[in-house]
C-alpha cells in the first residue's frame, strides 16, 4: 500500500467538491456488477453524466503530473474514475461497503477490458467531516484502517479483501478506480519502484566521479522494465 499526499491541490479539490455537491446521484447498488447488491449501500455518480466526465478529467490530469504515482503504478491503462458518497444517518444505520475483492477485469464503456492490478481510493472529504467510513484493507493477517485527508490517495493491490466501514455521521466523498500496470507482477513492480526511488536520491546526491555508476543503475532499471513490462 502506498499513501500519496496532495494528489489534488486546493483549487482542484474545491472544484471537485463543488461539482459533487451539485451532482445528481444514483443508487450505488446499480453498479454492483457480479457482487450481491446487498454488499453495499451508497450513492454513486452516473458513469456517463456530465459532472462525472468533468471530474474524471480533473482526476486524470492530476495523476498524469504525479511522478510518485507513475513510479509506483507504472500505469498502462487507467479505468475511468468513479465517484461515491457515503452518508450517515441519525439511527447510525449509515452507508457502507462490505468485505469483497475487486473483479480481475473491468469492462470499459467502449468495450475494452482493463486488468485490475491496482486499486485506488482518492479521498475527497476530510476525516473530521464524517464519522466511521474507514477504508479497511485486510493485509498480511491484519486489518489496516485508512482515513486520509481530502486530496490524498491510497494505492493498493486489487486482490486485497477490503471494505468501507459504515458512515455514522456526515458525508464521505471519494473517487475510486483501477489500474492495469505495465508490470503485472506485484513483486516486480515493488522492486522497480524501490530502484526508481533510490535512483532519484542518488541523482540528487551523487558526488564527483559517481555519475557512471548512477548511469549503469539507470540502465539496469530500464532493462528490467523492458524485460517485465507490457507495451
Amino acid at each position: 500500500m502506498l499513501h500519496l499526499s496532495s494528489v489534488l491541490d486546493s483549487t482542484e479539490l474545491a472544484q471537485a467538491r463543488a461539482m459533487l455537491a451539485g451532482a445528481d446521484w444514483e443508487d450505488g447498488r446499480a453498479t454492483s456488477g457480479s457482487l450481491p447488491a446487498q454488499i453495499k449501500r451508497n450513492r454513486q455518480l452516473p458513469a456517463q453524466g456530465p459532472a462525472t466526465q468533468r471530474l474524471q478529467q480533473l482526476v486524470l490530469d492530476a495523476l498524469r503530473r504525479n511522478q510518485l504515482f507513475f513510479s509506483a503504478a507504472l500505469p498502462r491503462r487507467i479505468a475511468p474514475p468513479m465517484f461515491s458518497r457515503y452518508q450517515g444517518s441519525e439511527d447510525h444505520a449509515g452507508d457502507y461497503l462490505d468485505d469483497h475483492v475487486d473483479v480481475a477485469m473491468r469492462i470499459l464503456p467502449d468495450g475494452e477490458r482493463v486488468r485490475t492490478d491496482l486499486s485506488c481510493t482518492l479521498f475527497l472529504s476530510d476525516p473530521e467531516e464524517y464519522a466511521g467510513g474507514e477504508l479497511v484493507i485486510f493485509d498480511n493477517w491484519r486489518d489496516e484502517q485508512v482515513k486520509l485527508k481530502a486530496g490524498d490517495m491510497l494505492l493498493y493491490p486489487a486482490d486485497k479483501i477490503h471494505r468501507v466501514n459504515p458512515v455514522t455521521a456526515g458525508q464521505r466523498y471519494a473517487s475510486f478506480f483501477w489500474i492495469e500496470s505495465m508490470v503485472r507482477s506485484e513483486e516486480q513492480r515493488r522492486l522497480l519502484f524501490q530502484m526508481d526511488r533510490d535512483l532519484m536520491l542518488l541523482r540528487a546526491t551523487a558526488q564527483e566521479g559517481q555519475a557512471p555508476a548512477v548511469l549503469g543503475l539507470t540502465g539496469a532499471y530500464h532493462k528490467l522494465l523492458r524485460m517485465w513490462g507490457q507495451g
